[in-house]
């Protein structure tokens, strides 16, 4: 990658998540991103994950506020609650078409984009980029069983970047704790390695 590449980010939060938590390890979001600025020239990190809006607590909340403050730009939406054809309540909390909206209109702006997602629906989204002129890195892995990259997806992609081999790099040190000093001013209580206990997906 060259210095002067432009390059964003793409984060699927529900599928990094799953994916992070299947290797075992919990992400630190500050290491994320100055790994990546360390690349080339970062234009632009989102972050997609959606929000039950009635919860008096979300346990996703705390990490959506500090990605915000900490130069992340966080795309949510409220979560839909249905009932299924078997009686069953589920909830369903789908970001793909943010995130896709969202990297075609940057598109004519960036040499790279990385696309934090296993998810095989993306396959489209990726050739259209590509065909854009701009190259696209998949972030996902295949070391787990059953790998959390769709086959599709995988081919697809210029560059395909394992998650279990950027732990030493972006993964939180298990020593440390989440600092609980609050900035109550921003509404901060925790620090940018905390994880959801749970992410939305559809």
């Amino acid at each position: 990658m060259s210095s002067l590449e432009r390059i964003a980010l793409f984060i699927d939060g529900a599928n990094l998540y799953a994916s992070a938590k299947a290797l075992g390890f919990d992400i630190d979001y500050k290491r994320l991103l100055r790994e990546f600025q360390a690349k080339g020239r970062l234009i632009r990190a989102f972050y997609y994950t959606a929000l039950v809006d009635d919860q008096e607590y979300s346990s996703v909340r705390p990490l959506v506020d500090w990605l915000d403050y900490n130069g992340y730009s966080v795309v949510t939406k409220p979560t839909k609650e249905f009932v299924d054809s078997t009686g069953r309540r589920k909830v369903k909390g789908n970001m793909d078409i943010e995130l896709a909206v969202n990297a075609m209109d940057m598109a004519p702006h960036l040499d790279l984009m990385v696309l934090f997602s296993g998810d095989g629906d993306f396959r489209s989204l990726v050739e259209a980029i590509q065909r854009k002129g701009v190259r696209v890195a998949v972030v996902s892995t295949i070391s787990t069983q059953p790998p959390m990259v769709a086959d599709e997806l995988r081919r697809q992609a210029d560059e395909f970047i394992d998650l279990a081999h950027l732990i030493q790099r972006i993964g939180r040190d298990p020593g440390d704790r989440p600092q609980r000093a609050a900035d109550h001013r921003r509404g901060q209580s925790f620090g940018p390695t905390q994880q959801p206990a749970e992410e939305l997906r559809e």
